[in-house]
């Protein structure tokens, strides 16, 4: 009989990840820290023609991009003459289960069946649960959904409450859990004691689900306006959703597209502690899992995380709480689309970079989301003052606090974003991986891999290697 004490599942989670991804992952490995990341994408992963008709075998995908014409008007209004890039938006709440993680859900579900798994685990608390669960329905197996959900005091943030039901509604099982180390050791005994397929968000699989996203905004984009889009922003977290999307982008030809990175402005906020779990009103998109991923990747349930956001992001920027609470009213007012939250955080990003933009540039939001009762501004705002936040009206970049106050806009003129130093994130990467492998000299190959994954050339990476180190 099995031991499922905390220790003894931590002995053994590289066996039961290995079995329930059903991916030997030491088979990429080069040397030291050092993998194969386009081996591992093209050995293990799916064409874009293969993944493009898994999807449409189960309605995925081919979402409308919608020209948002009210709010490019409203730009160019509070704009510098000639500035005011137009904005369009891929309506991904088109989706079965209403957001894009249908998009890798259904490729990890289809895997699943065609291996011979009888249910699927996934461990989140964001909308990634609902397209599993709804994508195991439609392929017929069983599903088990783990969310992080309360703090120690019994509260749940209403917007993963919401996601939880969601998942029940297509007929999941689902888990609620504390905020702590019990998710990922709870996961790893319901993977063992199952044999159920592990639905992570970082395998390959999850990543060339979302491909297909970035290469229908290329292709849609080509055929509405004859080229490809100036810049698409894309809301960041764990990182799956910029690598997918650009890598997508990529493949269709678009590779001069501008990849911005957005994510709200939590920073000060631990995600792993129970004081600070329920002082945020985003469960996802935030710096609390976009800092974090983007430094230390491998952080994921999975050995090697598939989601490399430095190869592929070309600015990062933050945007406040009370920015993304605005916007999503007037993406409701001005255009008739009730969505949100989390793309919201990509639009509102969109709108301060478009300002800064002449008029025949384009930028596009990458994805929408469903909304629902706890997902609405109307809950989330609440809930913050139920937990002793201060809502006010005012200027987001000088009053907001996260944990402590949302400041909401008073005019769209006060819509601007927080440029977060790419150079730095890239010598936290380094700094990582000093620490966590007790490691401070690397081989040509590792060097190489470093490179690649943070993309900088060798002759920079080595010097960064070197500043980093004298910083230690």
């Amino acid at each position: 009989m099995n031991n499922y004490s905390y220790q003894k599942i931590m002995e053994r989670k590289n066996e039961i990840i290995k079995k329930s991804v059903g991916i030997d992952y030491e088979k990429f490995r080069t040397g030291g820290i050092a993998f194969d990341y386009e081996k591992m994408m093209q050995e293990v992963g799916y064409s874009i023609e293969e993944v493009r008709k898994i999807q449409d075998e189960v309605s995925v995908g081919r979402t409308p991009l919608v020209e948002l014409k009210n709010i490019t008007r409203l730009v160019r209004k509070i704009s510098k003459p000639g500035k005011g890039a137009r904005i369009f938006l891929k309506d991904e709440a088109c989706n079965p289960s209403g957001s894009f993680k249908d998009r890798r859900a259904s490729l990890s579900v289809f895997h699943a069946k065609k291996n011979g798994y009888e249910g699927v685990i996934a461990a989140t608390s964001g909308n990634y649960g609902a397209a599993v669960a709804s994508q195991a329905a439609k392929r017929f197996l069983k599903c088990i959904i783990v969310q992080e959900t309360f703090d120690s005091q019994g509260i749940g943030q209403p917007e993963i409450l919401e996601k939880g039901r969601a998942c029940e509604a297509y007929g999941a099982e689902v888990i609620q859990l504390s905020v702590g180390p019990e998710l990922f050791y709870y996961s790893l005994v319901l993977l063992e004691q199952t044999g159920y397929f592990n639905a992570s968000l970082y395998t390959p699989f999850a990543i060339a689900g979302i491909e297909t996203l970035g290469y229908e905004i290329a292709e849609q984009m080509w055929e509405k306006e004859g080229k490809f889009p100036d810049v698409v922003v894309v809301t960041h977290a764990g990182g799956g959703n910029i690598t997918g999307t650009a890598r997508g982008l990529i493949k269709a030809g678009a590779k001069n597209t501008e990849i911005v990175a957005a994510s709200v402005d939590l920073r000060g906020l631990h995600m792993a502690s129970d004081s600070d779990f329920n002082r945020k009103s985003f469960t996802t998109g935030h710096t609390g899992f976009g800092v974090p991923f983007a430094v230390f990747p491998d952080r994921s349930d999975v050995p090697i995380n598939a989601a490399r956001p430095l190869r592929y992001m070309d600015r990062y920027v933050l945007v406040t709480q009370g920015e993304v609470f605005y916007v999503t009213e007037m993406l409701a007012q001005l255009e008739g689309m009730q969505r949100g939250p989390a793309g919201n955080t990509s639009l509102a990003a969109a709108i301060a970079i478009a300002k800064e933009l002449e008029e025949d540039k384009i930028v596009v939001v990458q994805e929408t989301e469903y909304t629902g009762a706890g997902k609405l501004p109307s809950a989330q705002l609440t809930f913050a003052r139920k937990m002793g936040i201060e809502i006010k009206r005012g200027d987001p970049l000088k009053e907001d606090k996260p944990g402590e106050r949302i400041v909401i806009p008073e005019n769209p003129s006060q819509i601007e974003f927080i440029e977060l130093n790419l150079f730095d994130l890239k010598k936290s990467y380094i700094k990582e991986i000093m620490k966590r492998n007790n490691k401070y000299k690397f081989s040509e190959v590792e060097i190489k891999f470093i490179s690649e994954d943070i993309r900088l050339p060798i002759s920079e990476t080595i010097e960064l290697i070197k500043i980093t180190k004298e910083e230690i």
